[in-house]
């Protein structure tokens, strides 16, 4: 992720200066839409695969709602050495996503971001066994009305955000620098300023990242195929934001199971 003044991109004239208004306009919306489609298919298989994957691995519920046991399938992805290959899986993808994004076609690139988000659904069906259900679903349409917010904001600011790029990228090594000691330390208190720290960072980044898309479409001069390539990096970058803020949220409002 590149940092770009919007009164001098760094692109050059773009469609900002070939197209017209209303050509402009319309382009620029149907790009965005591009991206948050992708972004919601992207979300909702997540979701689908943590709900399948919790309800085959839990094997029931006491009557106080708390998960009473697992399945084989259960103990196989969360109590056995496997379940260090279903954490690391998503991070794995993001590595050869990286490595491979400008090689891939764009059908290339969606195909393998909606892998990546099953493999993401598998990985965070452990919630289920942490937190109860209702929260899970209210802290779910919290981040989804914080999200939207805040990347509106980001779409219609007319202030440059260019300069909060090098922050929030510093903050997010530091949070997986913290969150790594982390797991060795299991310190609740560090856990807790994790979190909190976690959802400034993450919001702030949706509305960057939302105002750095719109930018790069409006002062880069692309063809369709690097524009739909675009639009899946673009909503992988919007799906990480709302997934990692969402699990922030949870760790700070979620009902923990008792």
């Amino acid at each position: 992720m590149s940092n770009f003044d919007r009164n001098a991109p760094v692109w050059g004239a773009g469609r900002a200066q070939q197209t017209s208004a209303v050509e402009m306009d319309q382009g620029l919306r149907s790009f965005m839409l591009g991206v948050y489609n992708n972004m919601s298919i992207g979300l909702a298989i997540t979701g689908l695969f943590a709900i399948g994957i919790s309800m085959f691995a839990i094997a029931g519920y006491t009557p106080t709602g708390k998960v009473a046991g697992l399945t084989p399938l259960g103990v196989a992805l969360f109590a056995s050495p496997l379940k260090w290959v279903v954490m690391l899986a998503p991070l794995a993808f993001i590595f050869f996503f990286s490595f491979k994004a400008e090689s891939m076609s764009s059908s290339a690139a969606r195909s393998m971001f909606f892998a990546f988000a099953a493999v993401m659904g598998v990985s965070m069906a452990s919630i289920f066994l942490v937190y109860t259900s209702e929260s899970i679903g209210r802290v779910f349409f919290i981040t989804a009305a914080a999200f939207g917010g805040l990347s509106l904001f980001g779409y219609t600011t007319k202030k440059s955000l260019s300069g909060m790029g090098s922050f929030l990228i510093m903050g997010l090594i530091g949070l997986v620098i913290a969150s790594l000691v982390n797991i060795f330390l299991a310190s609740s208190a560090l856990g807790f300023a994790i979190s909190v720290i976690g959802v400034l960072v993450f919001a702030g980044l949706t509305a960057w990242d939302t105002q750095r898309l719109k930018e790069m479409y409006l002062y880069s001069d692309l063809d369709a195929e690097s524009a739909a390539k675009l639009s899946v990096n673009g909503a992988l970058s919007l799906y990480l934001n709302f997934v990692n803020m969402f699990q922030m949220l949870l760790s700070l409002f979620g009902n923990r199971q008792e």
